[in-house]
């Protein structure tokens, strides 16, 4: 019969003789990390930013201005919500806000009070006037400058009024807060719009995020600020210039991956979002420990 033998080192011996563990990885050496530049890896184009554009009052939606593929521009109205009494209510404020009648009555007689307030105080000092009379004459100069200086207020608080009810109708106004294009229209006109239903879904798409899945052992040579060359799948094909923003500190201990993300500059929108793609660094920086940027002198 045939023996089969196995030939362990006499260091392994000694080890397993005396009862000591060997440390995970004494025995086999590790092969050093490749440079990541001859690496390429899997990436994800995806939108910068999605939103879920909403309101923040409920209401029927009188109107939508887009359609699913239209390009917006931040601060660009894309609809309404139902806002006929809200409107109302503003002209209403508008109009109290503009009568100056009453201040101009009254400052026309507050000249008038004021003209007979000192008329009879130059006759009550020269005796021709009862001091009564000049009593009078005071207090109804002294009341009218009262009755102006409410009559300023109430139209400094009509304006308040007014800004207010704009507020109230911006609140029903739908506005883009991104550049990009719309995604999906999740309501129509003529729908109730609740404390919880969206009614637009938006994505910027420039600058597209660039999201890709590094092994562990690439860790180190990649910086913030370094660039990278994007293929994206066919048919886009070409190739793009992307610059890294994010490195994940937090790796995922069961992939044994650690994430980054790239910003990759679309102006013109020829680049779609929600595409598979590849990614090469353009630099290593092999034998440099994470978040050490003083090289040894």
């Amino acid at each position: 019969m045939l023996r089969l033998v196995t030939l362990i080192p006499r260091s392994s011996v000694l080890l397993l003789r005396f009862g000591l563990a060997l440390p995970i990885g004494a025995a086999y050496a590790q092969p050093a990390a490749e440079n990541i530049a001859d690496t390429k890896l899997d990436c994800v184009i995806e939108p910068q930013e999605t939103v879920k554009l909403s309101s923040p009052v409920s209401g029927v939606i009188d109107r939508l201005d887009v359609d699913r593929g239209d390009i917006i521009h931040s601060g660009q109205i894309v609809g309404k919500l139902e806002d006929s009494v809200e409107t109302s209510a503003l002209e209403l404020a508008k109009a109290k806000a503009s009568n100056n009648y009453t201040i101009a009555a009254l400052e026309t007689k507050l000249v008038f009070q004021r003209r007979k307030f000192e008329r009879l105080s130059k006759l009550s000092a020269n005796m021709f006037s009862s001091v009564t009379a000049l009593e009078d004459a005071e207090s109804d100069y002294l009341v009218t400058e009262q009755q102006l200086s409410e009559a300023k207020l109430n139209r400094d608080m009509a304006q308040l009024e007014v800004v207010h009810a704009q507020d109230l109708v911006n609140q029903r106004t739908l506005r883009s807060p991104i550049d990009g294009v719309v995604v999906e229209r999740l309501l129509l006109p003529g729908e109730y719009r609740n404390e919880q239903s969206p009614v637009l879904t938006l994505a910027q798409l420039n600058p597209l995020r660039v999201e890709v899945f590094v092994p562990t052992a690439y860790y180190g040579q990649i910086k913030v600020g370094e660039t990278a060359t994007i293929y994206p799948e066919q048919p886009l094909g070409s190739t793009y210039a992307a610059t890294v923003t994010v490195v994940d500190r937090v790796h995922d201990a069961a992939s044994g991956t650690f994430g980054v993300r790239l910003a990759l500059p679309n102006p013109d929108l020829a680049l779609a979002a929600g595409i598979r793609c590849d990614v090469r660094f353009a630099q290593a920086r092999l034998g440099e420990q994470a978040g050490d940027s003083n090289p040894a002198k």
